[in-house]
């Protein structure tokens, strides 16, 4: 029985995570990865002229999260007690440390849990502490970018593998954009749970345990390796090797031929014939005599079987006979990530920084919108926004951006036909692939195209109902109106209108939105007729009625 920690707000956690505010100098910065098996902090003091972080403190805490009710998928309620004191922890540790700023993700077993975000709202209420959940892509992606942290990858092919405990995530990249990503189900947890009911595991047991991961791993390994260069060959591909599961394989492989654990593991090699030879040794002991292993951790020791053919099985489907060990993964590339936004790396990762405009462009184009007509929209919202700052809303950059994101795609709904594409556009939205991107934002993003035309938000809609927190469904509320005014301005999709003017006149009693055709002869009556027909919404939302001038 766990008792719920009482702490609230830690002040450690720091700003909020998408903060833009001054700088500290060298600020510290925490990064949490909330995984299947385990809470993972690494607390870091970033130095912007190199710019780089050095790594101050790491705390670790096994919570098996994964370990969900086999009859309903949800988290339990020891998992979660047992998380939210890890996390008590880590907020300590951050109070002590003088944290500036701290970003939180959680990954597979809260994302596909039916109460997951139960459990963030649980950790928000009780610790103050915000955790953006991420999909597998998207976790796949900043993974990539804690590895090209430490590995100098020199322009040539590297597939990256890491083995969670609820999902296996496959990259392949050459230093510069990546050019595949994956998150497969198939972790360590996941597996033992489906597979294991022996101790030791049956043969039977270890059959299918094997015959599944390779099956789930065959998609996403002819996909990665579809993605060489014509002139590239599978023996061209570095194979790079990231989580516990694989640090603890590689630690066991040197202490049974170096008699000793190289510190730090970085670099070090393991081939494929050490990953057997190994799975065949544990898969014959008991949990217990895993246990007593030198330098098995305890819970690891439970799990570590499932893993092991996990690397195996997709080694051997790659082609590739030797992976080389890298400690930088997920946390590290949390802190890249947020160095990126807060534009402090201008190197070799700058490209980074625009994954999301570019991800955004690229969903545009998959479900064909008109981007020329998009863009005008886009602009029109930016003005709406810009000129409505702090009369209208308090917003900051961060949200800025997520509605020049949903003015973009507002339309893609139209792909699949012109009756309700509002509510298209909100799907194909959510289950696009938007990288860099959290889900929280892709989800306030597909609320806001959502809402660009018909009903306003309303609370029986589960889609507004889903986003997380009344802050986020504040943004919608007071962002959609603009978004619906633009997409209204913006009728014929002609780019009618050139520029828009805000005013409030006297103390709030009117809102007067003044219109500049784009020619002077054009009275744009098809912009007046669709403005007044959507503007109601914006009335009730701002309490305000809203008077249309054309210049």
């Amino acid at each position: 029985m766990f008792t719920m920690p009482q702490t609230v707000n830690h002040p450690g956690w720091g700003k909020a995570p998408g903060a833009l505010a001054t700088l500290a100098t060298n600020p510290v910065l925490a990064a949490i990865d909330i995984g299947t098996n385990s809470i993972h902090m690494a607390v870091v003091r970033i130095d912007p002229r190199l710019p780089s972080f050095e790594i101050i403190a790491r705390e670790k805490a096994t919570v098996r999260l994964g370990d969900r009710d086999p009859k309903t998928g949800e988290l339990t309620p020891e998992a979660i007690g047992r998380s939210i004191e890890a996390l008590s922890r880590c907020g300590d540790l951050a109070t002590s440390l003088q944290v500036d700023h701290t970003v939180a993700v959680a990954t597979s077993a809260t994302r596909e849990a039916p109460n997951g975000r139960d459990f963030l709202r649980q950790v928000r209420d009780k610790l103050g502490l915000h955790i953006d959940l991420i999909a597998g892509p998207e976790e796949a992606r900043r993974i990539y970018l804690g590895v090209l942290s430490g590995l100098e990858f020199e322009g040539r092919p590297h597939a990256v593998i890491d083995i969670g405990g609820g999902s296996t995530e496959l990259i392949l990249g050459d230093g510069h954009e990546p050019r595949y990503l994956s998150s497969t189900k198939v972790g360590a947890v996941r597996l033992t749970a489906a597979f294991v009911k022996h101790d030791p595991p049956t043969k039977e047991e270890f059959i299918a345990l094997q015959g599944y991961a390779r099956g789930m791993l065959e998609r996403a390994v002819e996909d990665l390796q579809e993605q060489l260069h014509a002139h590239e060959t599978v023996k061209d591909v570095t194979l790079v090797g990231t989580s516990g599961t694989i640090e603890c394989l590689a630690e066991f492989h040197a202490r049974s031929t170096l008699g000793m654990v190289p510190s730090p593991l970085q670099g070090y090699t393991l081939t494929l014939e050490a990953v057997q030879d190994t799975v065949e040794k544990l898969r014959s002991l008991t949990v217990q005599e895993r246990r007593e292993l030198p330098g098995m951790n305890e819970r690891r020791a439970e799990i570590i079987v499932a893993g092991a053919v996990v690397l195996q099985e997709a080694m051997d489907l790659l082609g590739l006979d030797q992976l080389v060990v890298c400690e930088r993964a997920l946390r590290e590339g949390i802190v890249v990530d947020w160095m990126l936004s807060h534009r402090l790396i201008e190197d070799r990762l700058r490209f980074q920084s625009s994954i999301r405009e570019r991800s955004t462009l690229a969903l545009a184009n998959k479900y064909q919108v008109n981007l020329a007509a998009a863009e005008h929209v886009a602009k029109l919202s930016m003005m709406l926004f810009d000129q409505t700052k702090g009369l209208l809303h308090n917003w900051e950059e961060e949200e800025r951006e997520l509605l020049w994101t949903a003015a973009i795609l507002h339309g893609c709904g139209l792909h699949i036909g012109h009756s309700a594409h509002h509510k298209h556009a909100y799907y194909l939205i959510r289950h696009g692939e938007l990288f860099g991107f959290t889900e929280t934002e892709v989800e306030v993003i597909a609320n806001l195209a959502r809402y660009h035309r018909k009903s306003a938000p309303k609370k029986r809609h589960d889609n507004y109902q889903s986003l997380s927190g009344k802050s986020r469904r504040r943004l919608v509320e007071e962002l959609s109106p603009l978004l619906r005014l633009a997409a209204a301005l913006n009728r014929r999709q002609i780019q009618a209108v050139r520029m828009i003017q805000c005013q409030i006149l006297g103390d709030g009693d009117k809102f007067r939105l003044l219109i500049s055709p784009a020619n002077p002869d054009d009275s744009c009556a098809l912009e007046q007729w669709s403005v007044n027909l959507e503007k109601k919404v914006f009335e009730e939302q701002f309490e305000m009625p809203l008077e249309l001038v054309v210049e």
